[in-house]
């Protein structure tokens, strides 16, 4: 089944590459009167470089080139690393803290594939823009807008957690402490604040600028103020398992297991989440299968550092593999040769009415990504 299922992202990738050339998945902005059922076009919106989410199509590049070892794969991935270069020349919309997401999974990646020295040097680059997020007085890293903004400047938030291995990664590359240090004190703060009693998880926690001083939890894109946005979650199960990783730091392993027991414990029926854990479940709820292949990538990284004998290892494998065989066998696009997406019916920001049941290219890497890791055992690029 992973098989099939990788040869078939494999080709869509390659036409998707040979059709829109250096153009970028962007999600379609759909019209007033758009319902799920008009899903025929089976198309992404090809733009310029310039969203948070580009990196992803670059990073499934990239994992086709290692699964095939065609050049026509790897010259693709240069030429979008090059063109990542060129953005963070210019400074294009990255006033936000998705450059983890954008560099690690193009240059980082690079470097990690191909030892290209370019490639590393721009990794290094995109850290250190990074790190103009870091906000000193209220220690943490700022996710959206401007310093000082009068919305966001005290706001981080869980997605934060999978642009912390850029940094971690700076620091093995330089020695230079404060890319790790800035690291794990986001990674400690999201601990402490965006996972709650419950081990479910705020999108958004709210600090005081001036000097940090915890305020309240929120959400931006979840259903309201206090449930759990699927995708946060995914993100939490991922970005501790990651920090723990590359810091040893059992708070963070804990942390890890303990939103994969949440997470698991709330499977609907077959095995794929709704966007949020507490909307109420009616015909027209959407699913996020982009938060479920998120988790199941994560997972799958919490168990190379679960021992044997832990009793939670063998519930979290089958979750794991239940979870991948829904997204393989009821959302992917294995049945529909003419898409260009992998997975139906993800998620964006469904109470700001975008991204409802499409395709969402981050879902379609960790989907891929997943699928390498249970076929052939390749990791992703969050780290080397």
């Amino acid at each position: 089944m992973w098989k099939q299922a990788i040869e078939d992202a494999v080709l869509k990738t390659r036409r998707n590459i040979e059709k829109h050339g250096l153009k970028f998945p962007h999600i379609i902005e759909k019209q007033a009167d758009w319902k799920p059922s008009k899903l025929g076009e089976s198309r992404y919106q090809w733009e310029e470089n310039n969203d948070w989410i580009d990196g992803f199509y670059t990073g499934m590049v990239w994992l086709c080139y290692q699964y095939t070892g065609d050049e026509f794969f790897r010259e693709a991935a240069l030429a979008q690393v090059q063109n990542f270069s060129e953005r963070l020349d210019k400074d294009v919309y990255l006033d936000h803290h998705d450059i983890g997401f954008l560099y690690s999974l193009s240059a980082k990646a690079g470097w990690i594939v191909d030892k290209n020295e370019e490639a590393r040097q721009l990794a290094l680059r995109a850290a250190d823009k990074l790190m103009q997020r870091w906000r000193p007085q209220g220690q943490y890293i700022q996710a959206w807008g401007a310093q000082g903004d009068p919305e966001n400047g005290g706001r981080i938030i869980i997605d934060c957690l999978l642009n912390l291995p850029l940094l971690y990664w700076a620091y093995e590359q330089t020695g230079n402490a404060k890319y790790r240090n800035a690291a794990m004190i986001q990674a400690d703060k999201s601990r402490r604040y965006l996972v709650r009693g419950d081990d479910s998880s705020y999108h958004t926690f709210y600090f005081n600028p001036e000097d940090g001083t915890p305020i309240r939890g929120g959400t931006h894109q979840g259903y309201h103020d206090g449930s759990t946005w699927t995708r946060g979650q995914a993100w939490g199960i991922y970005g501790f398992a990651l920090s723990y990783r590359y810091t040893l730091n059992p708070l963070y392993l804990e942390t890890a297991k303990r939103m994969t027991a949440y997470f698991i414990d709330h499977f609907p029926e077959d095995d794929v989440v709704y966007w949020d854990f507490d909307v109420p479940v009616v015909e027209e709820t959407s699913r996020d299968s982009s938060a479920s292949a998120i988790a199941a990538a994560g997972m799958l990284e919490l168990l190379t550092h679960m021992e044997a004998g832990d009793p939670d290892r063998s519930r979290f494998e089958k979750a794991v593999q239940r979870s991948m065989e829904s997204l393989v066998n009821n959302y992917s696009t294995m049945k529909m040769p003419e898409a260009e997406g992998l997975l139906q019916h993800g998620s964006y920001h469904v109470r700001g009415g975008r991204g409802l049941d499409d395709f969402m290219i981050w879902g379609d890497y960790y989907y891929l990504e997943a699928l390498m890791r249970l076929e052939k055992g390749l990791t992703g690029y969050w780290y080397e």
